[in-house]
């Protein structure tokens, strides 16, 4: 009834005249030097793609008035400074938008060069696989429910899965990889339901009514950002409002939303947020035998303290239940899945506290943060609760205290600085009870762990523009070092050098380059596993840090403003992957399932590679459209000691994305996206071993056979969605709407076929006639897909 009740609503809202909503927008801020935080005097900002302009005064506060509702951007510029080109703001009738904006110092004599506005400019550190995402593009993208890990999809090396999960998989690195910060504080996961050492899950946690802009970054990670060899996310949140109390309620695919913001008291603004889903309410009337449900906050406190300082208060938090709907097993897939799924409880934190302080020609930012994760995973024979039948039994703590300084100088002679150092406390506890079988058939799992350790940081970077800006450089190090074992504890063995160079060839043209070694620590679950007698098994086998050389090159072609063409070859070398001592395979390929990951025997003997090119195509606000389309070929592969390099489990060869919005008449958006992904290896079943009733009966799925590991690779797969928006702007409120199709022509993804017990028309499983230890097995098909609709209403006041 709900959803008839929404569409209802939707076409009445879609059906209804638009004419007569005035143009009263404000937009108003402060234009800045980015690198001592004065203001800028008569700076000349200009609403991007039109004629309305402005003059900052001599504080560097400039305003627009009477502007038309929807997304714009603004572009700022000043003599003895760079151009600046903002990422889009949403402008409403009903609440002003303020937007500060920083502008870099120019080191090129005046005459020499013309450095154009562009909003694909880049950081001199990263010159390549660097992209900038703007709100507009999160909000509207089809397909994505406002969720950034589904948005990055749309661009180069980015791999998809047909699975409902948000595995951030950058060119052939699997999802443990990547890090991500907020405003400069690291958040350890970016999903609901997170797998544990990783960083997948289905649904994102952060809430986009925070977002500003997204720096994503695949290559070239800069000397401060370490621990990550895939890719590094930069969230850039909005301050709250400075002139009154704002509210945005949402009805969204998964949650219901409501928003607050506005002013702290002089000087400072704050936004909080709290989300709840009703996938538990859903699942049930559609009687799947799971129910998920999770909640969210996030909250953001920014005050300028005066001229010279200022300080900002970060954090978000999520509550994630993952039961059994044990009503729903009519059927042997429903059963199957019963047998197999844990109940899983988990939830985590982050609260982060960043100072700056500015000082002439540079400023120092000092960051404190504290998070923390607690996940629980519960399994029962035939799902009945009593001591007998448990086969699992999983509680674990990890929770870190961060603190991190930076300082930034720019020299008169147009070297820029970066240094800084930083420490971490971090305390895992484990207490685990599993029931797996081996070749000597039924065994027992079970440890307590707890893991206490520091870890240390030291960084810098230089940077310097040459021949009047055509020619940039950067030159960074960095050491990551702790307390867990001899060998990690030695700063010189996880040295971490870095070189970017980038030339102007043309006004349009750039040459760009980089090499560096990045290392990223294993995860707490490999560093605290540990036998019945308290001993760390992966400490005694001398585990390492994680090593890779990548090697980025590329081109970069702007046309004009709005319009840009890249080319990147790119070849990572991995060196000291952890490798799985009971399955016998690297362990990167098994970071995208649910549960926990890294809770294993390793030692650090894998090689891999990762190698091949992207190409990305950008146009923004081109005649009313946005497009990226995207064409990456990817090998990934792994071996150890003993064996040739065979494909991992990102091993997908072919992405291809295109991406389009366009904006029509009286606010009325129409976008769509169509993704192509090559097909993934699999390792398919060990039928021998998992027909044995006393293995089967241990893990309710079956076996895979690690002997055959990604011999196998599905059909690619591709997926159309399509998505409209209509916005409303009346006075004192705005209402905004959006209907979201995915998989518009229902393709049928193909999936590994799926191994279960046969069973009889009363469920009870049939035992092999021959073999009375074991089950009578079959394979049903592992195609998926659906038509996936959904609406979404947002209302501003």
């Amino acid at each position: 009834m709900t959803r008839y009740i929404y569409t209802f609503i939707l076409l009445l809202a879609m059906l209804a005249d638009s004419e007569g909503q005035a143009n009263s927008g404000v937009i108003k801020g402060r234009i800045f030097n980015a690198t001592t935080n004065e203001g800028v005097p008569f700076a000349t900002v200009q609403i991007f793609g039109t004629t309305i302009g402005a003059i900052s005064d001599y504080d560097g506060n400039y305003s627009f008035t009477g502007i038309k509702p929807g997304y714009v951007e603004l572009r700022a510029s000043s003599i003895g400074f760079k151009p600046y080109v903002s990422q889009a703001i949403l402008v409403t009738n009903s609440n002003p938008v303020n937007l500060d904006i920083p502008l870099e110092e120019n080191t090129a004599l005046i005459g020499e060069v013309v450095i154009k506005a562009s909003p694909f400019l880049k950081k001199i550190e990263s010159p390549v696989s660097a992209r900038i995402i703007g709100i507009d593009e999160i909000e509207k993208n089809p397909g994505g429910n406002r969720d950034i890990s589904k948005v990055i999809q749309s661009f180069p090396g980015v791999a998809s899965t047909p699975a409902f999960r948000n595995d951030v998989i950058v060119r052939g690195g699997g999802p443990n990889e990547n890090r991500f910060y907020i405003d400069n504080v690291e958040i350890p996961y970016l999903n609901h339901f997170s797998t544990q050492g990783a960083s997948g899950g289905p649904i994102g946690i952060i809430n986009v009514d925070f977002v500003q802009s997204v720096d994503f970054i695949s290559g070239a990670f800069p000397a401060s950002r370490g621990n990550a060899l895939s890719s590094v996310m930069n969230f850039t949140f909005v301050d709250g409002n400075k002139d009154k109390m704002k509210f945005r309620a949402t009805v969204g695919a998964s949650d219901l939303g409501l928003t607050l913001d506005g002013p702290a008291g002089p000087n400072a603004t704050f936004l909080v947020s709290a989300r709840r889903s009703y996938l538990q309410f859903l699942f049930s009337l559609l009687e799947l035998p799971f129910l998920p449900n999770y909640t969210d906050f996030q909250f953001k406190y920014r005050v300028r303290l005066d001229d010279k300082n200022e300080l900002t208060v970060v954090g978000l938090g999520a509550k994630d239940d993952f039961s059994l709907n044990l009503k729903a097993n009519e059927t042997e897939y429903q059963r199957y899945l019963l047998d197999n799924i844990p109940v899983q409880e988990q939830y985590s934190y982050t609260v982060g506290l960043v100072y700056k302080h500015f000082r002439k020609g540079g400023f120092d930012t000092w960051v404190l943060s504290r998070n923390y994760l607690n996940n629980s995973q519960y399994k029962y024979l035939g799902n009945i609760e009593t001591s007998g039948n448990k086969l699992l039994d999983y509680l674990s703590g990890e929770g870190e205290i961060k603190g991190r300084f930076e300082r930034t100088v720019k020299g008169d002679n147009g070297f820029r600085f970066n240094l800084g150092s930083g420490m971490e406390y971090a305390h895992y506890r484990n207490s685990t009870y599993r029931k797996i079988f081996t070749g000597e058939g039924e065994t027992s799992i079970d440890y307590d762990t707890n893991l206490k350790l520091v870890k240390f940081n030291v960084f810098g970077q230089v940077s310097k523009a040459y021949l009047d800006e055509r020619l940039r450089m950067s030159l960074g190090v960095r050491t990551d070092f702790n307390t867990w074992s001899e060998t990690m504890a030695n700063p010189l063995t996880q040295l971490s050098p870095r070189f970017s160079v980038s030339y102007t060839l043309t006004e349009k043209l750039n040459v760009n380059f980089n090499v560096g070694r990045y290392y990223q620590l294993p995860p707490y679950t490999s560093l605290g596993y540990s036998n019945t007698e308290g001993m760390f098994l992966n400490k005694a086998n001398d585990l390492k840090y994680i090593r890779s050389d990548h090697f980025v090159a590329g081109l970069e072609f702007i046309p004009e403003e709005n319009i840009q063409l890249t080319l990147e070859v790119f070849y990572k070398d991995y060196s000291l992957y952890p490798f799985s001592v009971r399955d016998q395979v690297p362990l990167s390929s098994k970071s995208a399932g649910y549960g926990i990951f890294g809770d294993e025997e390793l030692i650090s003997t894998s090689d891999g590679r990762a190698y091949g090119f992207e190409l990305l195509g950008r146009l923004k606000e081109f005649r009313k459209t946005n497009m990226v389309f995207s064409y990456t070929f990817v090998r990934s592969e792994f071996r150890d000691t003993f064996s040739d390099w065979i494909p991992s489990s990102w091993d997908n060869r072919h992405l291809f994305n295109v991406t389009a919005t366009k904006q029509l008449n009286r606010n009325w958006d129409l976008g769509f996206k169509w993704r192509y992904v090559g097909g993934a290896p699999y390792t398919p079943f060990d039928l021998e071993k998992s027909s044995l009733k006393a293995a089967w009966d241990l893990q309710g799925e079956g076996y895979l056979d690690y002997l055959r590991f990604n011999t196998e690779r599905l059909n690619a797969f591709h997926q159309l969605d399509i998505r409209v928006d209509k916005q409303y702007f009346f006075k004192g409120w705005s209402l905004m709407l959006y209907a979201d199709v995915q998989n518009l022509y229902n393709h049928q993804s193909d999936q590994p076929a799926i191994l279960l017990r046969e069973s009889d028309e009363n469920g009870v499983p049939v035992t092999d006639p021959e073999d009375l230890l074991r089950y009578s097995m079959k394979f049903i098909e592992g195609s998926s897909g659906t038509v996936l609709p959904s609406i979404g209403i947002i209302v501003e006041f």
